[in-house]
C-alpha cells in the first residue's frame, strides 16, 4: 500500500458552505464514548504503538503513517473527521462558496500556538504556501489551487489573506468536495518561528492542536515521543487524559506482547503471530472493524503481454483467477473483506454493484478461457511475479495468489520479495520493477474520490502502474464539479466502470482495523481509518 496519510463519512460532495460545527465528540463505540462534556479527564499517560517518523514533523512533508499519527495530535486543521467519518469544523469558524471554486475561510477566534502566539489566517497561507514552494511530500493536495502546478508545486497564487481571521482558496475549477479535503494534515497552518525555521520546528513542533510536546526533548528518535495535553486548544477534540506516550516498535510481536502484559494501552495493528488468537486473547477488547484500506495488486503498463487487447484480457484473467474469499478466510482470518469496488464500504455511496464488478468473483473456467484468448493474439511466455517488502504481512497473501494463478491458469507465478518497504517503492517509482507489485490505497479524507484520483488518473502522484485514459479522467473532473453528492457519487461509479474494464490495478480486499487494547484503559474507539481517537481514550493515574 502507499503509505499515505490517509489512513473516512462526509458526503463526497459538499454543499455550498461548510457551517461550524459543535458538539461533544465522535459517536459512542462499542467500548463507550468519550467522558462526558465538562466531566474531569483522566490524569493517566496512554501508550500507543507507533513508528519513527520518515522526516522531520512538518505538515505538508509527512505523508506516511507513523509522522502522520503525530501531527493529528499536535495539530488543528480547519476541520476533523469523527469516528464515522464525519466532518466537523476545528480551527474554522466557517466555510463558504457561491460557486464552488472562490472559498473564504472564516477562523474560529482567540486560538493560539503552543508557543503562545495567536493563529491567523496567514499561518495556514504561509504554510501551504512554503510546502508548495519547497516541493514537499504532500503538495498533490495543493494542485487545485490557483497558481499550482500539475504536482501542486509552484506559487499558491489563489491563496489571499482578508485579515487575521479571514481568507480565501480560489480554485483552478469548481471542486464542491473541497472542504472536506482539509482535514488532512498538508492542510494544517504553522507558527511564524516554524516558518522562519522549518529545521527547528520539524524537530519540536509547535502546533494548536489537543496535544504538545511535554517538553523540547519529548521526541526520543527511535523510542517515542511523549505529548501532554494542550490546555489552549478550544475545539472538539479535548484530551480526555493526562497525555499520549507514541512507542515506536519495529516488531509487531513486540507491541503485541506488551499489549498482553499491559505495557502498552493501545495496538491498531496485529502481528501474523496474532490474528488467529487475538480475538480470544483479548474478549470484548478486541476489534475488528472495516476501515478505509484498500488492497490490490498493480500490473504496470509496460509490462510485456499487458498492453493492448492482449493485456485487458490477461488482467481480466488474473482478476478471475483469485479466490478473495478463500484467501481472506484462510491467510486472513476474516480480518480482510473481499473488495467489490476499488474505494471502501466506510466512505459515502459506498456502491457493491458497479457494472463490471464480476470481474472480481472466482471463476476458473472464465479465467482459463480469456487466458486462452490472449495467448490467441501472443502467446504467453515467462514468469508473473508480485513485488511485496518481506518487512510487512505480505509473504502469506502473495504466496496465495501466486499458488492460484499458477493452479488456474498454469503458468510460473511466485512472489518477489524486497527486503523492506523503502527498496520496493524505489523500484516502483524509479519504473524498475520487472513485475507486478503490491499496493493499495489508505484514505487521506473521507470521499471516494481520493481513492481513485491520486492512483489513476493521468500523471497523478501515486498512479504508480502509469495508467492513464481519458473517458476515466473526464468524469473525474466532471465529479469533482459536481454540485450534489448524488451527482458526484454517480460520476465516480462510472469512472470505476472504466476502471473494470482496463483494470490498472487487481483489486483484492478491504483491510479491517484489527487490534485491541489493555485492561488499564476505557473510551477506546477506532475511526474510519483505522487510527484509536486518542483524545478520547481515558486512563487513571
Amino acid at each position: 500500500m502507499n503509505l499515505k496519510r490517509s489512513w473516512l463519512a462526509v458526503p463526497a460532495v459538499l454543499a455550498l458552505s461548510l457551517t461550524a460545527c459543535s458538539g461533544g465528540g465522535a459517536a459512542s463505540g462499542e467500548s463507550g464514548a468519550a467522558g462526558e462534556s465538562g466531566a474531569e479527564a483522566s490524569t493517566g499517560i496512554v501508550t500507543v504503538n507507533g513508528s519513527e517518523p520518515q522526516n522531520p514533523l512538518i505538515p505538508t512533508n509527512t505523508n506516511e503513517v507513523g509522522g502522520g499519527k503525530i501531527l493529528d495530535l499536535i495539530f488543528a486543521g480547519l476541520v476533523y473527521y469523527d469516528a464515522k467519518g464525519a466532518t466537523h469544523n476545528d480551527a474554522a469558524e466557517s466555510i463558504t462558496s457561491e460557486d464552488n471554486t472562490t472559498w473564504t475561510v472564516k477562523l474560529k477566534s482567540g486560538q493560539k500556538f503552543t508557543d503562545g502566539t495567536d493563529v491567523k489566517a496567514s499561518n495556514f497561507v504561509d504554510a501551504w504556501k512554503a510546502g508548495a514552494k519547497n516541493g514537499d511530500l504532500s503538495v498533490n493536495f495543493f494542485a487545485p489551487i490557483e497558481g499550482a502546478d500539475d504536482e501542486g508545486s509552484g506559487d499558491l497564487t489563489g491563496l489571499t489573506v482578508v485579515d487575521d481571521t479571514t481568507f480565501t482558496i480560489k480554485l483552478k475549477q469548481p471542486e464542491s468536495d473541497f472542504p472536506s479535503r482539509l482535514g488532512y494534515s498538508a492542510f494544517y497552518p504553522l507558527p511564524d518561528s516554524t516558518i522562519k525555521d522549518p529545521k527547528a520546528g520539524g524537530e519540536t513542533p509547535v502546533g494548536n492542536g489537543p496535544y504538545k510536546l511535554a517538553s523540547d526533548s519529548a521526541w526520543e528518535h527511535n523510542v517515542k515521543i511523549s505529548l501532554v495535553p494542550n490546555a489552549d486548544y478550544q475545539g472538539d477534540r479535548k484530551a480526555q487524559n493526562g497525555g499520549v506516550d507514541v512507542v515506536f516498535y519495529s516488531e509487531l510481536d513486540a507491541a503485541y506482547q506488551d499489549l498482553l502484559s499491559g505495557n502498552l494501552d493501545v495496538l491498531d495493528q496485529l502481528p501474523d503471530s496474532a490474528v488467529t488468537t487475538y480475538q480470544q486473547d483479548l474478549g470484548d477488547r478486541a476489534v475488528n472493524q472495516p476501515a478505509a484500506i484498500f488492497q490490490s495488486f498493480t500490473v504496470p503498463q509496460s509490462l510485456e503481454h499487458f498492453s493492448g487487447d492482449e493485456g485487458k484480457l490477461r488482467r481480466e484473467a488474473l482478476s478471475y483467477a483469485i479466490n478473495r474469499e478463500e484467501i481472506t478466510d484462510k491467510v486472513f482470518s476474516g480480518t480482510r473483506t473481499p473488495a467489490k469496488d476499488f474505494t471502501s464500504p466506510v466512505v459515502d455511496g459506498y456502491n457493491d454493484a458497479i457494472p463490471g464488478n464480476e470481474v472480481l468473483t472466482y471463476d476458473a473456467d472464465k479465467a482459463k478461457e480469456l487466458w486462452a484468448q490472449a495467448d490467441a493474439i501472443s502467446p504467453w511466455s515467462g514468469k508473473f511475479t508480485i513485488g511485496y517488502n518481506s518487512d510487512g504481512p505480505h509473504k502469506a497473501w502473495v504466496d496465495a495468489v501466486a499458488n492460484q494463478l499458477k493452479n488456474t491458469l498454469g503458468i510460473d507465478a511466485e512472489g518477489n520479495p524486497y527486503p523492506d518497504f523503502k527498496s520496493l517503492r524505489t523500484d516502483v517509482t524509479g519504473r524498475t520493477i520487472q513485475g507486478a507489485f503490491r499496493s493499495g490505497w489508505q484514505a487521506d479524507y473521507p470521499s471516494k474520490f481520493n481513492f481513485l484520483s491520486p492512483i489513476y488518473a493521468t500523471g497523478a502522484g501515486s498512479n504508480d502502474g502509469d495508467y492513464s485514459s481519458a473517458d476515466f479522467d473526464g468524469l473525474l473532473n466532471q465529479a469533482a464539479a459536481a454540485t450534489s453528492p448524488e451527482e458526484a457519487n454517480k460520476l465516480l461509479d462510472q469512472a470505476q466502470e472504466v476502471l473494470f474494464k482496463d483494470l490498472p490495478a487487481i483489486p483484492l480486499w478491504y483491510q479491517n482495523v484489527s487490534g485491541g487494547w489493555s485492561q488499564n484503559v476505557e473510551n477506546v474507539q477506532f475511526g474510519w481509518n483505522s487510527v484509536p481517537l486518542m483524545y478520547e481514550v481515558t486512563k487513571q493515574g
